[in-house]
């Protein structure tokens, strides 16, 4: 899923989204979009699809991750969390209650349970409490949503989401509790937040094990091609990051043959296009010297062409997996591409 944090993913139209990328789905932060634009104007606008021209599924956090990281200006309890706005250090309040009603407001399609996400590393004792605290705000999440309605005439679906740090136990008692919930799809958060990869894929094998099988699994802020790659093998359905647009506004573009930096002076007097094989209207017009000068020059084309570029390609990426899974070559493949996009060019 391209990452909209504020209703938008950076430098990318939602027509060149929807025509070129094809994303099928884009996602939406209720921390940012409660702040600014701010509910009131959401509500006003009939939910983000009417602001932002999007016609079809988004998905929202519920906001946790962002007032988390804020660790200097806010402060946990059992009723919730309240945080100091970035924008304006006015205090607030985030309650599992009220993370329903403002992703409601918002009107995404997919909404997220108020979890505590935990800092890597943390201690057993931090990660079990923790983990307690995001259960019980689970209970509250899906009773307040089970006893309100969506604002505009299409349903909505609840995620909870699996915590537990890098404990084996905590992780199977978290991914058995999350389960037992019965909801339509199940999320996997507090990884991908600075332990080692191998943590990270021992971590996600052990909960695909338990959550079930015919319901998406969606593993929350991941990643890298060759770590999408590795976790489609054991099992995640769905995933978003900011890296794709993120990096691409530095000049690093992902490739199905390797990593480009393209502010690289190798690639100043390369006329060859930015990927012969894509089949993106951008990558075979444009060059890679052109695309260098552009991104050297801060010209702002040149972060539109590399984040057009880098979510064509994890969409692509993403697309070849699904239908390798179903020809039955996947494993196979996935070996060979784990080695080639982790190359540097």
């Amino acid at each position: 899923m391209p990452v909209g944090t504020a209703g938008t993913v950076k430098a990318v139209h939602q027509r060149e989204l929807k025509e070129d990328i094809r994303a099928q789905i884009i996602l939406g932060n209720t921390y940012h979009l409660y702040l600014r634009p701010g509910l009131d104007t959401l509500h006003k606008a009939g939910g983000l699809h009417q602001f932002n021209g999007w016609d079809a599924p988004i998905l929202t956090d519920s906001g946790g991750y962002q007032v988390f990281s804020l660790s200097g200006t806010r402060k946990i309890k059992e009723e919730g969390v309240t945080f100091r706005s970035h924008i304006d250090g006015s205090r607030h309040l985030f309650t599992p209650e009220n993370t329903m009603d403002t992703q409601r407001i918002i009107g995404a399609d997919i909404i997220m349970a108020l979890d505590e996400c935990t800092p890597y590393p943390c201690s057993y004792r931090y990660a079990e409490t923790s983990l307690q605290l995001t259960h019980r705000w689970l209970e509250r999440c899906i009773n307040h949503f089970k006893a309100t309605e969506p604002l505009y005439g299409y349903d909505q679906m609840l995620f909870p989401i699996v915590q537990g740090s890098t404990y084996k136990d905590l992780r199977k008692a978290s991914a058995e509790t999350i389960a037992s919930f019965g909801q339509e799809g199940n999320a996997i958060g507090g990884l991908s937040v600075g332990e080692p990869a191998e943590e990270m894929y021992e971590m996600t094998e052990i909960v695909c094990e338990i959550l079930p099988a015919d319901k998406p699994r969606y593993l929350m802020g991941v990643g890298t091609p060759a770590n999408i790659l590795e976790c489609i093998s054991l099992g995640i359905d769905m995933f978003d990051c900011v890296m794709p647009t993120r990096n691409a506004r530095n000049g690093m573009l992902f490739t199905r043959n390797g990593i480009i930096n393209i502010r690289n002076e190798k690639w100043k007097n390369d006329f060859s296009p930015i990927d012969e094989e894509s089949d993106l209207w951008a990558d075979k017009h444009y060059s890679k010297a052109y695309l260098r000068h552009l991104v050297t020059s801060k010209e702002i084309l040149g972060a539109q062409i590399a984040s057009l570029h880098n979510l064509h390609f994890y969409l692509w990426l993403t697309g070849e997996s699904r239908k390798r899974i179903i020809d039955g070559t996947f494993a196979r493949w996935k070996d060979q591409m784990v080695k080639a996009v982790s190359a540097r060019i």
